[in-house]
């Protein structure tokens, strides 16, 4: 099941469980559309992998299966990404 953290790991922007601009990758890394379409590019940071929008939690479904309250955050991850991009221009 998925983990839905709360946040973005990279700007730290809040991303609750019906947030449509949440992105992940297969591993669950977490990013907001701005970073993850942004300086990303649509690539995880963390793993190289590809970064979808999060499916939503059904509202009827959290009370049994909620989601996640612990926050990651790592900016470092989205500067390494804006320089390799900046690199490659």
């Amino acid at each position: 099941m998925l983990q839905l953290r709360p946040n973005c790991e990279c700007c730290n922007t809040d991303l609750p469980p019906a947030a449509l601009n949440a992105r992940i990758c297969s591993f669950e890394c977490t990013f907001c559309s701005a970073c993850a379409d942004g300086p990303l590019r649509g690539i995880c940071p963390n793993c190289g992998g590809e970064l979808v929008r999060r499916p939503v939690r059904p509202a009827n479904k959290l009370a049994n299966s909620p989601a996640s309250t612990e926050r990651v955050f790592q900016p470092h991850g989205c500067s390494q990404s804006v320089m390799t991009a900046q690199a490659a221009s």
